[in-house]
C-alpha cells in the first residue's frame, strides 16, 4: 500500500483527474492540511474547448495544453503524479495505478468523459477530437487528404479526398464545419492552386431539430444560417447509421462518400472500474446526491461530466456537460471535504450558468447570457476573450492571441505540417 507516496498523519485526498473539475477542487484545498494528490494519464492540462483549432490548423497543441506539475509547483501540500488509475477498491479505500496503490481519505473522481460512438461499429473508421493526440491525427488526415487529392486521377477518389463529414451540431461540431469552411475559402486555394476547391465539400449531421440544441433558438437560427452562408451544408433529424470507411449512411437513405468523418455527436462518461455497477448510468455517468457524493459512499466524490446529479429541480437529467460545471463542482466539493473535516454540514450544489456560447468563423458568433442573444462580430469578441481568461498560463494566453491576430489580418493559418502522418489502426474485434 502507498507504494507512489508516502504516507503522513494528515488526511489524504485523492483527485483522478487533471480536467476543469479536478484542477478547480485542487486548487481550492491547497491551503488546507491535508495531503492532496492529483492524477492523471497525462502530465499536462488539454483545453478542450480549443481542440477543434488544433485539428484545422489554427492552433499549435502546446498553446492549449499546460504541464500540471508547473500549475501546483507553488502549493506544497499538491503532489502530482502521471499515472493511470486501473482499480478502486472502495471497502478498503484504496486505488491501484499503472505505478502503485494508493490509500485515500477522500477520493474524488474527475475523469470526464470518451467518444461514444452509440453502438456503431466505427470507431476505427470516424475521427474523434476529445484529446491533443486525436486533434493531430485529424489535421494529419485532413492534411493528407488534399496532398493525396492533389495528384488523384480518379475523379471519383478525388471527390471522396475532399468531403468532409462531420457529425454532431453541437458547439465542437458547429465550430470545426466553420473552422473547415473558412479553410477552403481563403487557405487552401493558396496552398493547393491546381486543386478546385468548389469540390471541396463539408456536411454537417444533426439528428435534432436544430443545431446547438443546448442553446437559445435564435442561436440556432443564426448558427444554421451562418454556416450555409459559408457553404456547409446542413441536414437535421438525421443521424448515421453506418460508416465504413469510404460510404456513410443515414437513417434517411442517403449516401455519403467520404474519406474522413469527424466525430463529436456525443460522449460517454468515463468511469473508473470498481464502482458497484448500479452506480452507472448506461451513459457511463455516476450517480451522486446533492454533495456530488457518490451514492452509497461518504468519502468518494464525483464532479464535472462524469457526475449524474438528478436532485437539482431545474437539471432533473443532470447538468450540462461543460466546462463551468465542472469548475463550479470542483470549488463546492472542496468547500464540502473542508466542511466535512471539521464536522460541519455539507453545502449542496447550486449551478449557476453564466450563459454559452459557439463561434462560426471569422466575425461570426453566438452568445446566450442570462436572456440576451448575441450574434455577429460582438459575440465574436465576447467568446474570444472568455476562452482567453480560462486558458491556464500567460503565455498560452499571449500565443494564442498572437495567432488569432495574424490568421485575422492576413487571412492565413499557420499550422498546416504534417509533424506525424496519420496511419490508421485496426480495433481488436
Amino acid at each position: 500500500m502507498d507504494t507512489i507516496v508516502p504516507g503522513t498523519n494528515l488526511p489524504r485526498i485523492i483527485i483522478i483527474g487533471g480536467g476543469f473539475g479536478g484542477i478547480n477542487l485542487a486548487k481550492s484545498l491547497h491551503s488546507i492540511q491535508a495531503q492532496i494528490i492529483l492524477l492523471d494519464k497525462n502530465n499536462y492540462h488539454t483545453f478542450q474547448p480549443l481542440l477543434y483549432q488544433v485539428a484545422t490548423g489554427g492552433l499549435e497543441p502546446d498553446s492549449i495544453a499546460f504541464p500540471l506539475r508547473k500549475l501546483f509547483d507553488r502549493q506544497g501540500n499538491i503532489i502530482f503524479r502521471h499515472a493511470e488509475v486501473t482499480c478502486l477498491y472502495p471497502d478498503e479505500k484504496f486505488i491501484e495505478t499503472s505505478i502503485g496503490a494508493l490509500s485515500y481519505d477522500y477520493l474524488i473522481i474527475a475523469t470526464g468523459t470518451r467518444t461514444n460512438y452509440f453502438s456503431l461499429p466505427i470507431e476505427d473508421k470516424a475521427m474523434s477530437m476529445k484529446t491533443i493526440p486525436e486533434a493531430l491525427d485529424v489535421r494529419s488526415l485532413i492534411l493528407q487528404n488534399f496532398e493525396r487529392a492533389n495528384y488523384e486521377q480518379d475523379v471519383k477518389v478525388k471527390s471522396a479526398l475532399m468531403k468532409f463529414i462531420i457529425v454532431g451540431g453541437g458547439p465542437t461540431g458547429v465550430e470545426t464545419a466553420g473552422a473547415l469552411a473558412e479553410l477552403k475559402r481563403y487557405v487552401l486555394p493558396a496552398d493547393y492552386p491546381e486543386l478546385d476547391m468548389r469540390q471541396m465539400e463539408i456536411q454537417l449531421i444533426e439528428a435534432g431539430g436544430r443545431l446547438l440544441g443546448g442553446m437559445s433558438e435564435k442561436a440556432s437560427k443564426t448558427a444554421l444560417s451562418d454556416l450555409e452562408k459559408l457553404g456547409v451544408h446542413v441536414s437535421l433529424n438525421t443521424y448515421v447509421t453506418g460508416y465504413d470507411g469510404t460510404k456513410v449512411t443515414t437513417n434517411k437513405g442517403d449516401v455519403f462518400e467520404a474519406t474522413t468523418v469527424i466525430w463529436s455527436a456525443g460522449v460517454s462518461g468515463n468511469p473508473v472500474h470498481g464502482l458497484p455497477e448500479a452506480l452507472l448510468l448506461p451513459s457511463g455517468r455516476i450517480r451522486v446526491n446533492a454533495f456530488n457524493q457518490v451514492e452509497g459512499f461518504k468519502e468518494i466524490f464525483a464532479v464535472g461530466d462524469i457526475a449524474y446529479m438528478d436532485s437539482d429541480p431545474n437539471y432533473p437529467h443532470g447538468h450540462p456537460q461543460v466546462a463551468q460545471v465542472a469548475i463550479q463542482m470542483g470549488k463546492n466539493v472542496a468547500h464540502n471535504i473542508q466542511y466535512s473535516l471539521k464536522g460541519a454540514p455539507l453545502r449542496a450544489f447550486e449551478y449557476y450558468d453564466k450563459g454559452s456560447m459557439a463561434t462560426i468563423g471569422r466575425n461570426k458568433a453566438v452568445a446566450d447570457v442570462s436572456k440576451s442573444h448575441f450574434k455577429g462580430f460582438f459575440a465574436w469578441l465576447m467568446w474570444m476573450l472568455v476562452q482567453r481568461l480560462f486558458l491556464y498560463g500567460f503565455r498560452n494566453r499571449l500565443v494564442v492571441l498572437i495567432n488569432w491576430i495574424w490568421s485575422y489580418i492576413t487571412y492565413d493559418k499557420g499550422a498546416r505540417v504534417i509533424i506525424r502522418p496519420f496511419i490508421r489502426k485496426k480495433v481488436a474485434s
